[in-house]
């Protein structure tokens, strides 16, 4: 069977394969392989190759060929990134949503001058690109410049990626490249007093994930078999969403996983709440939450309702959770996996959404905004596996419309759609060349 796209969305424990046609009928999704990713440790391409023997199993065909394929990736660690800026509220803030929007995984920020116990830290966790940003453009740019030495003089190789000061651009390239270092120049994240300029900087990061994942442990053989674009999953979901907001408009979409929940909100916001905003907001933000993961952060779930979850499923949930597989099996699993991934739903999207506080001073009281606005946001999109394969995911969500005390940002009125195929992150690599079969692929999966 020959098959016009396959799209690997290669996770740390597990591998999935999706075939796609493309062919002028209309774009078709055509199944799933899946596959452990860690069958072999030392070599991704044994985990591809198992996952599309179980895609032609699922197909009922003896071997599949293809035109292209491309790969989302978090397996080697993701994409690790620290950030490090000049005041924690401006440039930090703009690097860190640049990062996050580009589906990295956060490991360190600092704000002003590094410290020489923030560069013994810099060099245990070995980032997979380092993003050096610091003062507007032809203001401050002794901190980003004296960093820019610091990294150099650390021993550290790492890629890094400056979107600080264009003033301090010639001196800050000349002090890496000397020490050996790829460096990356890009437009400044915060070239003016509350102005966001991110997306520059998440197109470069993306490219350089792609240029250093392919000799990262085990994934150094993808390229015998993906010749197509590879970006971080959490940034593939966000360029789905990004895709989807020219045909939706305002959107959230909550991915809830094993190790973690993210949020991803493509939104204008309310003129009345963007004239009050006490800082700027990015178009397209993404929020990761650590520690409300299904699997790995399960018993953290627990702890957090602890007085009422027993009542509330009607057994004991720490037996229950002893027990716990990744995919549940019984109904009592089923049932605490789905009163978690409720509860990770609603916390997360907590954090996620922006606030009205009150300000006091000589003139008064003065109402400003905090945070991302949400409340033009006319549709909820869940993604994952927890919420997709689970009963109850449209209810889950359905509850996170219209919330609040008055003074949370979240969404008035909005419709919500499952991806019931789960290939939102498959369709955000597939944008790259296919947008339109893209945007196409996720309407059908949301049964729109």
């Amino acid at each position: 069977m020959k098959i016009d796209v396959l799209v690997a969305e290669i996770g740390s424990t597990t591998t999935v394969v999706n075939g796609f046609d493309l062919a002028q009928g209309g774009p078709r999704f055509l199944g799933q392989g899946l596959s452990c990713t860690m069958a072999d440790p030392n070599d991704v391409t044994v985990a591809l190759r198992a996952a599309i023997e179980d895609l032609s199993s699922n197909l009922k065909v003896d071997d599949i060929k293809w035109n292209s394929m491309m790969a989302t990736s978090s397996a080697a660690g993701g994409l690790s990134m620290t950030v490090h800026g000049l005041v924690y509220d401006m440039t930090v803030k703009a690097a860190k949503e640049a990062a996050l929007g580009a589906g990295a995984v956060l490991k360190m920020i600092t704000a002003g001058e590094m410290t020489p116990s923030d560069i013994e830290e810099l060099k245990r966790i070995q980032p997979k690109i380092i993003l050096l940003a610091g003062g507007v453009d032809y203001g401050e740019k002794q901190t980003a410049i004296k960093n820019a030495q610091l990294i150099a003089e650390s021993g550290l190789k790492t890629p890094v990626i400056y979107a600080g000061n264009v003033a301090a651009r010639h001196e800050i390239e000349n002090i890496l490249v000397e020490a050996g270092i790829k460096t990356y120049i890009v437009d400044n994240v915060y070239p003016r007093i509350d102005e966001l300029q991110v997306e520059p900087a998440r197109k470069v990061i993306q490219q350089v994930f792609e240029e250093h994942i392919i000799t990262a442990p085990g994934m150094d053989r993808i390229r015998t078999m993906v010749d197509g674009p590879i970006l971080p999953t959490p940034g593939a979901v966000m360029e789905a969403a990004k895709l989807l907001w020219n045909v939706l408009g305002d959107l959230c979409v909550v991915d809830v996983g094993g190790a973690t929940t993210d949020v991803h909100s493509v939104a204008k916001g309310s003129p009345e709440i963007q004239a009050i905003l006490e800082s700027p907001e990015p178009f397209a933000k993404r929020t990761v939450e650590g520690d409300l993961g299904i699997h790995v952060n399960a018993r953290h779930l627990v702890d957090l309702v602890k007085d009422r979850i027993d009542v509330d499923l009607g057994f004991n949930a720490q037996e229950v959770l002893e027990h716990l597989e990744v995919i549940p099996k019984d109904e009592k699993q089923v049932k605490l996996v789905s009163y978690l991934r409720d509860l990770a739903c609603e916390v997360a999207f907590k954090r996620h959404v922006g606030v009205i506080k009150y300000l006091y001073g000589p003139q008064g009281r003065i109402m400003v905004a905090s945070g991302k606005d949400l409340t033009t946001v006319r549709t909820i999109i869940g993604t994952g596996g927890p919420l997709t394969r689970l009963p109850g995911g449209e209810e889950a969500l359905k509850k996170l419309a219209g919330q609040g005390n008055g003074r949370e940002l979240y969404p008035k009125a909005a419709q919500v759609v499952l991806d019931k195929d789960y290939i939102m992150a498959c369709c955000g690599i597939l944008s790259k060349r296919y947008p339109d079969e893209a945007t196409d692929l996720l309407l059908s999966s949301f049964g729109t």
